[in-house]
């Protein structure tokens, strides 16, 4: 099976500046995958590598089988990309900018998909406005609605919801969910690490340009073990017996770290023992968020040792 995206010994340099330093990644045709990483970390100059806008020092990537260099014309063709930046042309209206859009690609008769990016984007009621006069999350909607135009199989979402209303954020990840569930590759790149948990299959963690975590959402989840355990209790006094697990104690709640759920009824025994009432009890399972953090710092340690 030919990958959607696949790339090997990636490098880019700016001068004396390493931006990716031998990436090597293949993405499978139909997965919502994420790309995570800090500022910094390499993922937007990766994007502009395989949409063509910059040249790598050395390596290859492919999009569908098609290098993006070599075979650039069918590279872009099937790679649509939702830049980070709001980039527009201040002299069209929307539909004049997607009809544009289309007659890059060489489409023609593409009103009825134009028509229905439109109406999924909640842009209806702005098809005929300037896009100068367009507010910024209207602006974003637009940029997503350019790289659909032409229907491509993958498609790379930059920060797409970054600085928008959530009504924005819910229309637009219905939409993609269901441009996934019809067979389009699907790459996001984000800050907010619950919506990578919520809809991608996998993910893979940049860090100074190299890939320091690759695996399903799941795995890198298990990878945490253990789950703690959130109390507010009365009186306000944890047994001592139970000190042990305490990892963190603010404004009246602890947070005890406990191995597995089997622990847990040891904890209320103990609490019940000491006559100890539990006002407030939350269990608090590991997520993304988590992990991410605790892969960043782990790196940072290895490269200062």
């Amino acid at each position: 099976m030919t990958p959607a995206i696949e790339v090997k010994q990636m490098h880019k340099r700016f001068g004396t500046v390493t931006a990716l330093g031998g990436v090597d990644l293949e993405i499978n045709p139909g997965e919502f995958f994420a790309l995570l990483g800090p500022n910094g970390a390499g993922k937007t100059t990766l994007i502009h590598i395989l949409a063509g806008l910059i040249l790598a020092s050395s390596g290859s990537a492919r999009v569908m089988g098609h290098d993006v260099v070599t075979s650039y014309r069918e590279a872009r063709r099937l790679l649509g990309v939702v830049p980070q930046e709001l980039v527009f042309d201040p002299f069209f209206t929307v539909r004049e900018t997607l009809a544009i859009q289309s007659g890059y690609y060489g489409l023609k008769n593409n009103d009825p998909w134009i028509d229905e990016i439109i109406h999924h984007l909640d842009l209806a009621d702005k098809a005929n406005t300037n896009m100068r006069a367009l507010s910024g999350g209207m602006k974003r909607r637009v940029l997503v609605a350019q790289a659909l135009v032409h229907k491509p199989p993958v498609i790379v979402l930059d920060e797409p919801t970054a600085g928008v209303d959530v009504e924005l954020r819910q229309a637009l990840w219905r939409f993609i969910k269901q441009l996934n569930r019809d067979g389009h590759t699907i790459v996001l790149t984000t800050h907010y690490l619950d919506e990578a948990e919520a809809l991608c299959s996998r993910v893979a963690m940049l860090k100074q340009g190299k890939i320091v975590a690759l695996d399903s959402v799941r795995n890198l989840i298990n990878s945490i073990s253990g789950v703690s355990l959130r109390l507010r209790l009365s009186p306000d006094t944890l047994p001592a017996a139970l000190l042990p697990l305490l990892s963190s104690c603010d404004e009246g709640y602890y947070v005890l770290a406990v191995k597995d759920y089997s622990q847990i009824e040891g904890v209320l025994t103990v609490l019940r023992g000491e006559q100890v009432q539990v006002l407030e009890m939350r269990l608090l399972q590991p997520d993304l968020e988590e992990v991410f953090v605790k892969i960043m710092g782990s790196t940072e340690s290895r490269e200062l040792a």
